[in-house]
């Protein structure tokens, strides 16, 4: 009779405590907090003891169901007071060919603001996780990735390039990418996921580094290197010197020997971009400045602009141009419907050029750089992940010079 009871109370209390378990899944409680529930439902020890090892197993098998994350909780403007750090978010599985990765640092963009403000066509599922920046160790692998991945430390590339759609009678009509941060969950959590296309090996490299060089040096190649295909030597304009895309093509220009003339609404900035070998700096006090940009050149005009503002100084830019320039656009902070000077690009043959992100080849290209001590990221400063609303007020407030990093080690 008392081996009956016994039974019967084990398979009763097994039975409630997977309800616990799925409940806890269900409501998205960590496993740390579940241990309190069962002591509570039951005394007995031991069922205590195989839910203690079944989490261990789990967790050190990366069987990680929950994790920390920076999370923006709606769509609004400003951003920074509707991102919070949490601590039960669930922790991104991954899909075939994807792996799971466990996060060491990760930086902010402006893609991060523009994701929190709302992106148009994108229906994001809100509370969602930004991060197009991230390095980190591969903890977890997809069904049909080689096992030599699971370990590695790695960068991610955030731009997924899209299968061409073949249908009969369709042409592809370009590249298209997905990108990870902006049409999923990205970076700024204890683990992300992505494609093994989308991901390289960085060995021993500094993790802060590295993740401070990703998308804006690879944006600031695409535009110089691949779109504006500048030649060594040439005369360059750089607008709002201090954001991330700015530093870097700063970096570039003077790695291939250009002369370089920045702008910016903060004279402390320009001082900055000084020491990072700018030859000439102009304080952006809303006018015009074109002039001042042929002062700097001798009349002539330069042979390249590298402009992520848009609107507030489309016509400096345009005005700043020699004959056969080229106008580089990665963005529009300051709006997107700018008035140009056609008279003035069609006489002058000017060209126009939109630049999005860049490819594997080119991310590797930038790799190689910075590996080889040609390119170095400035950063502005690091936050602890539980600081992340202060590390995107500071990006907002346009407060930095340089990547904004989030460290998610401590």
């Amino acid at each position: 009779m008392f081996f009956t009871h016994a039974v019967f109370r084990c398979f009763n209390e097994g039975f409630i405590l997977c309800v616990i378990l799925f409940k806890s899944v269900i409501h998205s409680r960590r496993w740390l907090f579940i241990n309190a529930r069962i002591q509570k439902f039951t005394p007995n020890p031991f069922i205590i003891r195989i839910v203690k090892a079944l989490t261990m197993v789990g967790t050190s098998h990366g069987y990680t169901l929950f994790m920390q994350a920076l999370e923006i909780t709606k769509q609004a403007t400003p951003v920074a007071p509707n991102v919070n750090f949490v601590t039960n978010r669930p922790a991104p599985q991954p899909l075939p060919g994807h792996v799971q990765i466990q996060t060491e640092v990760s930086a902010l963009n402006h893609l991060d603001l523009w994701v929190g403000r709302g992106m148009p066509g994108i229906d994001t599922a809100w509370p969602t996780v930004g991060g197009s920046d991230g390095v980190g160790k591969v903890v977890k692998l997809g069904v049909g990735v080689d096992a030599a991945w699971l370990g590695k430390r790695v960068i991610l590339m955030a731009a997924v390039a899209q299968a061409p759609i073949n249908m009969p009678g369709h042409n592809p009509a370009g590249e298209d990418i997905h990108m990870i941060g902006e049409h999923s969950p990205g970076t700024h959590a204890e683990f992300f996921t992505a494609p093994i296309t989308n991901i390289l090996d960085i060995e021993q490299q500094d993790a802060a580094q590295a993740a401070a060089i990703g998308l804006t040096h690879l944006t600031a190649y695409r535009m110089l290197i691949t779109r504006a295909r500048i030649a060594p030597g040439a005369q360059v304009l750089i607008t709002g010197i201090g954001g991330g895309v700015a530093v870097a093509a700063l970096a570039i220009a003077n790695h291939l020997g250009c002369t370089t003339i920045v702008t910016s609404r903060h004279a402390w900035k320009l001082e900055k971009a000084k020491v990072l070998g700018a030859n000439h700096c102009i304080l952006d006090d809303g006018a015009d400045w074109s002039k001042q940009v042929r002062v700097a050149t001798n009349r002539r005009g330069v042979d390249v602009v590298i402009d992520s503002i848009g609107k507030s100084v489309h016509q400096s830019c345009i005005k700043s141009l020699a004959r056969g320039g080229a106008f580089v656009t990665c963005g529009c902070t300051s709006g997107s419907d700018g008035v140009t000077d056609l008279a003035r690009v069609f006489w002058n043959q000017l060209s126009i050029l939109g630049s999005t992100m860049g490819s594997m080849d080119e991310f590797r290209a930038v790799m190689a750089l910075h590996k080889c001590g040609a390119l170095r990221p400035v950063i502005d400063s690091t936050h602890h992940a539980k600081e992340g609303r202060a590390a995107y007020a500071r990006l907002e407030a346009g407060e930095q010079f340089g990547k904004v990093l989030i460290d998610w080690r401590h």
